[in-house]
């Protein structure tokens, strides 16, 4: 764990040390802002509950592009620059390399999530919001947030550079986007399984309107735990073959 946890702070030094950690903060903020105020609030009266839930469901899109720009450079990078060998010839076990990168940018993660607060906290100088709901939402962006973060870390393992790692990424997440509408599409049983698999519109907006479901907690945790365990075992192999 104390490894993890040394991994974790030298890739959190790096999004703190260099433009790119606070470009993305800022960026996901500004048009976080301006969605809010653009549709969230609109020009129409409209429940607390409402704007809350439309908050968090504009919110989510821009948390998913943060993520694949937050995950894209990890082990990519590492590539890119040849430092990746220094990992090669350490005694730094695949599990514990991956762990560590995916918590530095959770950590990044949450934090712009916390700063992001602001946006809904202003719902209570005109409404009232159920603290519930606001909990359920932010766990429901962050378990997304998390999905793609997990997602991007495997193109980051298997791409030769960021760019191409950012382009894979990108494309896995909108896979998983659209598989929603796939699966109007085909007959059953491949119905049910592109329904279950996509990581958004049914499975996303039970955590915007502020319910909470066990099923797509476990989905959205087995889906992280898939694609670093992929990374992994990438790692491994690539370890292998020198």
């Amino acid at each position: 764990m104390n490894k993890i946890w040394l991994i974790a702070r030298r890739e959190l030094g790096a999004y703190f040390t260099t433009w790119m950690g606070y470009i993305i903060i800022f960026a996901a903020l500004l048009i976080d802002g301006m969605l809010f105020n653009t549709f969230a609030i609109g020009d129409e009266a409209k429940l607390s509950s409402d704007v809350l839930k439309d908050f968090f469901f504009f919110s989510s899109g821009i948390a998913m592009v943060a993520a694949v720009f937050l995950a894209m450079r990890l082990l990519a990078e590492e590539k890119q620059t040849g430092t990746i060998v220094l990992f090669y010839t350490s005694p730094l076990s695949e599990r514990q390399l991956v762990y560590g990168k995916f918590l530095s940018a959770l950590v990044m993660f949450v934090i712009l999530q916390v700063l992001s607060i602001y946006l809904p906290s202003l719902i209570f100088l005109e409404g009232k919001v159920s603290i519930g709901h606001m909990v359920a939402g932010y766990l429901g962006v962050t378990l997304l947030g998390a999905s793609v973060l997990a997602v991007s870390l495997f193109a980051s393992v298997v791409s030769p550079n960021q760019l191409i790692a950012g382009i894979s990424a990108a494309a896995m997440t909108v896979l998983f986007l659209l598989l929603w509408l796939l699966s109007y599409r085909v007959d059953e049983p491949f119905r049910e399984v592109f329904s279950y698999m996509s990581i958004h519109n049914e499975r996303f907006r039970p955590f915007s309107n502020g319910v909470l479901h066990t099923r797509d907690v476990v989905y959205y945790c087995s889906l992280v735990f898939f694609f670093l365990e992929c990374s992994i075992k990438s790692l491994e192999t690539r370890r292998l073959q020198g």
